[in-house]
């Protein structure tokens, strides 16, 4: 289960947020789940896409070019998160918006099997997993 609620060293409540996490002064990576403390401003990126965000900086060069990357696009978790939190979606439920994205994400599937390309095959394999890996309710976005 995907705990969102964090208790700070300092005591008080940390706050998820989407935020911008800067590498390496030219990488920006966009849509990052970063737990904040109003109180101490101490913050950590969300344990549950650690895994996901070493592996995008991995892909990086030692001293990567400028560039802007958007961490939803590689990342369901924060990519579920994006749309749970986007006004557009207010009349759905956390469990309606995880199965119209697992139901995409198998569409697509079918879609790239049938064109027999293996890159996307993993790609939306991958993704699936990462939705596999959590058990989600409503109560942990509120």
């Amino acid at each position: 289960m995907v705990v969102l609620l964090k208790q700070c060293t300092c005591g008080q409540r940390m706050n998820i947020r989407l935020r911008t996490l800067i590498f390496q002064i030219n990488v920006e990576i966009e849509n990052v789940p970063i737990y904040s403390c109003v109180a101490c401003s101490k913050s950590e990126v969300f344990f549950g896409v650690k895994f996901e965000l070493v592996l995008l900086i991995a892909q990086l060069s030692k001293q990567p070019v400028k560039q802007h990357l958007y961490f939803n696009e590689t990342c369901e978790l924060a990519h579920l998160m994006m749309v749970v939190s986007d006004k557009e979606f207010n009349n759905l439920s956390v469990e309606e918006i995880l199965d119209n994205r697992i139901n995409e994400l198998l569409d697509l599937l079918l879609l790239a099997k049938s064109l027999d390309d293996e890159s996307w095959i993993l790609d939306v394999h991958n993704r699936l997993i990462q939705i596999s890996q959590y058990s989600l309710s409503t109560y942990d976005f509120s």
